[in-house]
């Protein structure tokens, strides 16, 4: 019989939602038991040592045990990014992309491609998080390339919905390529525990409508898709201009639009977009670190949770840190609107509504939450509270405590990956050696490429 694990001497926080008092229980003193993937128990740690008087232990060392986060948006391939100097100004949105982003996944090869997923999973570990959303593009290195991420994932424990990123930027060949690479891994991990798929899809305004229809054709009905949807105004502008319809109106033309489409940004749309959104089931996915970085401006998540659409929130490649995501969401949406009674309408749900997000894609009800029989996705913040802690002031210790602490233990499907602050399924200081050696042969292919493609539609 597999090993009885208890993590106790803590804080159980049963799950992130503010609204539901069952699902946000707070027990101070509080344990979890699992045993293989799944949760066993969770309560009064004194009570579940009497009832599993064998199990293994697991300090909490008085932090804070939540259910393992998770990100709807991210980019692992960016991870080799850091400190590259794009050798050309980056004075718009635009500029960004076309010098430095798609630079950077056209130098991309299959070794390249493996350590940017080993970076950033070590840092979801490093983080707290348990399920990702990754975003992929490297047209050097198309096919076969989300089977190399997948590799890493099951390697090294998380969970993940994996997507290649189409776009006819490159030409229509290479979109139709990215469209069978999706096809070919939905395919491959459907029923999948771990590892599944979502249909990629970059921009509107980088997909010709044959590309849209090919993909709306093709792509399995419960398949969902995982797009970039007006990050900035360039989007909804040239979609306008190319295809006489904005990104929304593209995506429900295509009956692409669905409780599964994943909309990473959001921020240069309509009321009437929002509330198309909403009407569909779709998911806004808000960036606030990455569209601060960008300049491209802020989501008013009130204003789209007040117009009925559900939000999440992701990284954009930015981190893998999503409490201090969190955090800069709420920083973010007080300053914009130079009120600091703002955000408190949406933003104690979002990573509530990432887990019933990601409940839709991996059939789990109970992903997201510590309950008897939720898959055993469990983290430690060593967080003590100075000061107590309710359902009702979760998002306040969060925000300004937690987001600043690092996680001491990450558990994700049963499976300890840190504990006390080690990683236990790879060394982090040897991956990262290994980038080193790896990265100025990146940077050099990368300097070698023209930046300067025209833009679809421009």
């Amino acid at each position: 019989m597999s090993e009885v694990f208890l993590l106790g001497n803590g804080v159980v926080v049963a799950g992130l939602s503010p609204s539901c008092a069952v699902q946000s229980q707070v027990i101070p003193g509080g344990a979890v038991v699992w045993q293989e993937e799944r949760i066993l128990a969770v309560g009064p740690e004194t009570e579940l040592r009497g009832l599993y008087p064998g199990a293994d232990f697991l300090d909490a060392h008085g932090g804070l045990i939540l259910p393992g986060l998770i990100n709807l948006h991210h980019h692992f391939y960016s991870a080799l990014a850091r400190g590259l100097d794009p050798g050309a100004p980056l004075g718009s949105f635009a500029e960004v992309l076309d010098r430095l982003w798609w630079r950077l996944d056209r130098a991309l090869d299959p070794e390249s491609v493996r350590l940017s997923a080993e970076l950033s999973i070590a840092d979801c570990i490093r983080w707290g998080c348990t399920t990702v959303f990754d975003h992929h593009a490297s047209p050097s290195c198309l096919a076969g390339s989300l089977d190399i991420i997948a590799e890493v994932l099951e390697a090294n424990g998380i969970s993940g919905v994996l997507c290649y990123e189409v776009t006819d930027r490159n030409g229509h060949e290479e979109a139709r390529a990215g469209i069978e690479e999706n096809l070919r891994f939905l395919r491959k991990q459907r029923g999948h525990s771990r590892v599944r798929g979502v249909f990629g899809l970059h921009a509107s305004f980088t997909l010709r409508d044959e590309t849209l229809a090919e993909v709306a054709e093709r792509r399995p009905k419960d398949a969902g898709c995982h797009i970039h949807v007006a990050e900035d105004p360039l989007d909804a502008k040239a979609s306008r201009r190319t295809f006489g319809l904005g990104p929304v109106d593209r995506l429900k033309r295509f009956g692409l639009l669905d409780d599964r489409c994943l909309l990473a940004h959001g921020i240069h749309l309509e009321p009437k977009d929002y509330i198309d959104i909403a009407r569909h089931g779709a998911v806004l996915v808000h960036n606030p670190e990455s569209n601060a970085n960008n300049g491209v401006g802020h989501l008013d998540t009130v204003n789209a949770g007040r117009l009925g659409c559900l939000v999440g929130i992701g990284t954009d490649g930015m981190s893998s840190a999503m409490l201090r995501a969190l955090r800069m969401a709420f920083l973010a949406q007080r300053a914009v609107h130079r009120d600091p009674r703002s955000g408190f309408e949406v933003l104690p749900d979002l990573l509530y509504n990432n887990a019933r997000v990601a409940r839709r894609f991996f059939d789990e009800p109970l992903l997201g939450e510590l309950a008897p029989s939720a898959p055993a996705d469990i983290i430690v913040i060593d967080a003590p509270t100075p000061t107590p802690i309710r359902p009702e002031n979760l998002f306040a210790h969060l925000v300004y405590g937690a987001s600043e602490a690092p996680v001491r233990h990450t558990i994700a499907r049963g499976r300890v990956l840190l504990e006390d602050f080690c990683h236990k399924t790879m060394d982090p200081i040897e991956v990262a050696a290994r980038a080193r050696e790896l990265a100025p042969a990146l940077w050099q292919r990368f300097g070698a490429l023209k930046w300067g493609t025209s833009f679809l539609g421009e």
